[in-house]
Parts: structure tokens; C-alpha cells; sequence
């Protein structure tokens, strides 16, 4: 017979254990602060993982739970992984070396600076990240404004049209008006007001004749207006000021560079090293959208909603090959033609490294001194404008050369450098004696307006 007793101890004992597993199972759960995780992960680990797809790493959603589910790994293991995963794989760890192997040998960043605390609260964050809060009314600045200041335009608009149609219908009637009394006049003309009429002026040619010196000033005046409305007119060709075309795929400075603080010279590393700033290739961009494909921004600007903003990601994608789904290039690119904005006439020459680095500071002083109510705080500013403020980059000076010296002329060499207080010492006495002592070194006193600097 069976002794029921004895298999109800075992019963319990097994179901003693279940319990006790699934106890240090949930407590590992619980470790931790998921709400410090959270701010942790998005410092350390977004460039490589997200919680719920593949991307350079694996997805982390319950990798705790799921690592000791399948491998039997605990916490000290990921604690190790974590701060030092080429000493756990250089100790012959086998599931630290089938990880490097199944991810093609992408070493993984290593995070000595974080305590093992801070380790806890990440893997917290991913056993239970905390709830997303609801989606806010995205935020559309001056949203009002800008509808009102379209609706104003177009009314505007309207007036005008409105306008120059009855000027011109009014213009017609006058003319006919003309022509009908010129008719009736000569119907009604007798002999003797014929004979008169012979001996007025008939034609432009004869009043000409009759006031012929009259008529070669006044023609003279005219050439002189319109050789200076030429000349006038060429002075200004190449100077674009306020010009913003479409470009083949929508970038807003706003939301990287102002929303976001992207520095400039992340992309436009030419600038600080270099003649050109150029314009950077579309693995620059990758460098981050490959963790972001879709826009979560609160910001939108008036006219595009988050469909517009992710529709720009996929042609980004599709132009460098990328697919998100495998999260690799398929290597099918579509070159992108880029439409440049700023550009300089080839005989002048301009070095945006001798601004950026020699005379950043130097610049932006001058700046904020001239403008105090339009203060800047990076030295591009001084001539692109606020681009961190643009959603369509414009131009936002005029670039000519008048524009050019005139910065020369007030912008002071920064004597609170070293080496420039050494290097112009002699200069700037030679300055003193011979204007005063209250005398400042510009760019201008040390060539910066001599021809051969910028054309060559």
C-alpha cells in the first residue's frame, strides 16, 4: 500500500524548494532602484541596446530572469560582465566567450566606474522598467503665432490682388475713356482749328528738336541712373541673405543642436581643424540613428507631426543602405544631393580653423559687445546666426566683403592670450605711443585687412 504521508513530505519539501527558487528569483527582481536604472541606462548603455529589440547588443527586457532561466547565470556574473567583460572572457568563461562570438567579436564598452550599486539599479531598470507616462500634448511653439502671422499674410495677400486688379481695371477705363474723347474731338474740330493744329508740336521728335539741350540732360541723368542701377544690381549678385532651400532629407538644428545640445563640431569636425567645415556624411548621422529610429521628441514644429520626423529616418536609411531589422547595411546606397547654403567665391580665401580656434574668444567678445541684447555663446554664431534656433538653415548675414572688413576693423586681438601678449608686445607699444594708451589691437592692425590675406 502507499504511504501517502511520505510522498505528501516530499510534496511539500519540493514545493519548499520551488518556492525558496522562485523567492530569490523575484528577489532578484527587486534589487535595485529601477528609477536610478533608468537615468543610468540612458547615460551608458542606449548606444548599444534597447529594452525590446536587437540592436549592437541584444535586448535587455528581464535578461536577468532570462539568463537565469536558460544559463543559470546570477547577478555576480553580470556584475562582472558589466564593469570587466574582456577579464571575465580572458578567464575562459564559456557563456562571456559564446556572447563575443555570437555577437561578431563586438567588443562591449567597459564600465569600471560604475558601483556595483549603480549595476544593480540598471538591471532593476530592466527587469521592471517603470511605467511610461502618458503621452503630453506635444508641444508646438508659437503654434498660434505662426497661424495667425500665415492667416494675416494671406490676407494680406489677398488685399493686394484685390488691389492691383481694380487699379488696373480702373487704368483700362481711363484709357478708353481717352481714346473715346480723342475721337469725339476730332469729329468736332472745324477748318480753322485744323489749320491751328498744324502748328503745334505733333510728335516727341519735334518737341526733341524745339528742347534739345533740355532733352540731352535729361537723357544724360537717365544714363547716369541706370549705370548706377546696374552697378548696383551686380555689387549684389552671390549675397543670399535669408536664403534656406529644401534640402533631400529635413534636418532640424533646433531639435539636435538647440533640443538636444549637439555640439557642432560633432558633425562639422572640419571646422576647428581645417579650411572648410564641410558638410558631414551620412555615417555621422548613423553614428546615432541607429539606435533611434523613430522621433520621441515633445517638440514638433507647426506643419509636421512624428510621422514626418520618422519618414525623414527611413529615407535616411534607405540612402545609407541601413536595415533596421537586421540591424546591418544591405549595401544599396542612394547618394544624397545635398544643396549648400554658404559658399564662398573661389578666389577668396577663408579658413574656418583660424576663427574657430585662434579667434573664438576674440570673436565672440566683439559680438556680444555690439550686440548686448544678442548674445552669443559658441563662435559659429557670430556668422551662421542662431542655427541651434532654425529649423531650415539660412543664411543668416550677407557675406560680402565690406561685411568682412568691417568685422576686422572692430573685432580686438584677445591680449589676454600669452602668446599674443608676447607675440604683439611690440606692436601694441608702437600702438600707444602713437594713439593714446586707451588703444586696442583689431584684426585690421595686424593685416587682417591687407588684400593678400583673402585672395591669392
Amino acid at each position: 500500500m502507499i504511504d501517502w504521508r511520505k510522498h505528501h513530505k516530499k510534496g511539500l519539501i519540493a514545493i519548499g524548494i520551488l518556492l525558496s527558487t522562485s523567492a530569490l528569483y523575484k528577489a532578484q527582481d527587486v534589487q535595485g532602484d529601477p528609477a536610478k536604472g533608468a537615468e543610468l541606462f540612458k547615460t551608458n548603455c542606449t548606444a548599444c541596446h534597447t529594452l525590446d529589440k536587437k540592436l549592437i547588443g541584444p535586448p535587455l527586457k528581464g535578461i536577468v530572469e532570462k539568463l537565469q532561466k536558460e544559463e543559470n547565470i546570477n547577478r555576480d556574473w553580470l556584475q562582472k560582465w558589466v564593469k570587466d567583460n574582456k577579464a571575465l572572457r580572458a578567464s575562459g568563461d564559456k557563456y562571456a566567450n559564446k556572447i563575443f562570438e555570437e555577437y561578431g567579436k563586438v567588443e562591449m564598452q567597459q564600465f569600471p566606474n560604475l558601483s556595483e550599486e549603480d549595476i544593480d539599479n540598471i538591471l532593476a531598470y530592466t527587469s521592471n522598467p517603470p511605467a511610461e507616462p502618458a503621452a503630453a500634448e506635444p508641444k508646438k511653439e508659437n503654434d498660434a503665432t505662426d497661424l495667425n502671422a500665415i492667416n494675416a499674410q494671406k490676407e494680406s495677400e489677398a488685399t493686394t490682388k484685390i488691389v492691383m486688379i481694380s487699379l488696373f481695371a480702373i487704368a483700362s477705363l481711363l484709357i478708353w475713356i481717352l481714346f473715346k474723347i480723342r475721337q469725339l474731338v476730332k469729329l468736332s474740330q472745324s477748318e480753322e482749328l485744323s489749320e491751328l493744329n498744324k502748328t503745334r508740336i505733333q510728335s516727341f521728335s519735334e518737341l526733341y528738336a524745339k528742347y534739345k539741350i533740355v532733352g540731352q540732360g535729361f537723357m544724360a541723368i537717365l544714363a547716369v541712373l541706370a549705370a548706377y542701377g546696374v552697378w548696383n544690381w551686380m555689387m549684389w549678385i552671390g549675397v543670399y541673405k535669408g536664403y534656406k532651400p529644401e534640402q533631400p532629407i529635413y534636418f532640424s538644428h533646433k531639435i539636435h543642436a538647440g533640443i538636444n545640445k549637439i555640439d557642432c563640431q560633432l558633425c562639422h569636425s572640419g571646422a576647428k581643424y581645417g579650411k572648410v567645415s564641410e558638410i558631414p556624411s551620412l555615417n555621422v548621422c548613423m553614428n546615432c540613428h541607429k539606435a533611434i529610429s523613430e522621433y520621441k521628441g515633445e517638440y514638433l514644429e507647426p506643419g509636421h507631426d512624428r510621422d514626418f520626423y520618422n519618414d525623414q529616418i527611413k529615407i535616411l536609411y534607405a540612402s545609407t543602405g541601413w536595415d533596421p531589422q537586421k540591424m546591418a547595411y544591405t549595401g544599396k546606397e542612394t547618394p544624397v544631393e545635398w544643396t549648400r547654403i554658404h559658399n564662398m567665391p573661389d578666389f577668396v580665401y577663408f579658413n574656418h580653423s583660424q576663427h574657430v580656434v585662434a579667434g573664438e574668444q576674440a570673436i565672440i567678445n566683439s559680438f556680444n559687445k555690439k550686440h548686448p541684447n544678442d548674445q552669443i555663446d559658441v563662435v559659429c554664431k557670430a556668422c551662421h546666426g542662431k542655427i541651434d534656433t532654425m529649423n531650415v538653415v539660412q543664411m543668416a548675414n550677407n557675406f560680402t566683403m565690406g561685411w568682412c572688413i568691417e568685422c576686422h576693423r572692430t573685432t580686438e586681438v584677445d591680449m589676454g592670450n600669452a602668446y599674443n601678449q608676447a607675440y604683439f608686445e611690440k606692436l601694441h607699444d608702437k600702438l600707444k605711443k602713437q594713439y593714446g594708451s586707451a588703444t586696442k589691437i583689431t584684426v585690421d592692425a595686424i593685416g587682417g585687412i591687407e588684400c593678400g590675406k583673402c585672395h591669392y
